[in-house]
C-alpha cells in the first residue's frame, strides 16, 4: 500500500526567513508562510481567514531562501507535513506541525522578478521584445 504526504502552500512570508547552521555545518531555514481564504457568509458578508504555516527548508534550498526571499514575498511551497511532540517540565505535551519544504518558489502573480542562475540560463533571452514593461533582470551567480 502506497502512502502520501504532500502539500503545497500559496501565500506570503510573514516575517525575513532566519536562517542557521547544524553542528555539521547544514544550512536550516525557518519561513513563516501566512495563507488567506477570502468567502461569503450566508448573509453574502466578505469574511477573511489567515492561516499562518511554519515552513523549514534545509541545505542549499535554505542557504537560496535566506539570501533571495523577504517578508511580504508571495511564495508557492511544496513539501511535507512533519509532526513532532515533545513533553514540557511541568508534564504538558506539545505538538507541533510544520512542512519541510521539497520546493520554495516566487510567485510571480503580483510581482517581479530578478532571474540569477547558470551560464546556459544567462545567456538565453527572456524579454519579449513587443512587452516594454518587462522589469526582469538577469544576474549571473
Amino acid at each position: 500500500m502506497n502512502n502520501l504526504n504532500q502539500i503545497t502552500l500559496l501565500g506570503n512570508l510573514a516575517r525575513d526567513p532566519e536562517i542557521k547552521y547544524t553542528n555539521e555545518g547544514l544550512a536550516i531555514a525557518d519561513l513563516r508562510v501566512a495563507v488567506n481564504r477570502k468567502w461569503k457568509d450566508k448573509d453574502g458578508n466578505d469574511v477573511e481567514n489567515v492561516e499562518f504555516f511554519n515552513v523549514t527548508a534545509w541545505n542549499k534550498l535554505a542557504e537560496n531562501c535566506a539570501n533571495n526571499l523577504k517578508k511580504g514575498d508571495r511564495v508557492i511551497i511544496s513539501g511535507r507535513l512533519n509532526h513532532r511532540s515533545f513533553d514540557t517540565k511541568d508534564g504538558k505535551k506539545v505538538n507541533i506541525m510544520n512542512v519541510i519544504a521539497d520546493v520554495v518558489a516566487a510567485s510571480l502573480e503580483y510581482s517581479s522578478v530578478k532571474i540569477t542562475g547558470k551560464d546556459d540560463i544567462i545567456n538565453n533571452n527572456f524579454n519579449d521584445s513587443n512587452d516594454n514593461s518587462n522589469n526582469n533582470e538577469i544576474v549571473e551567480n
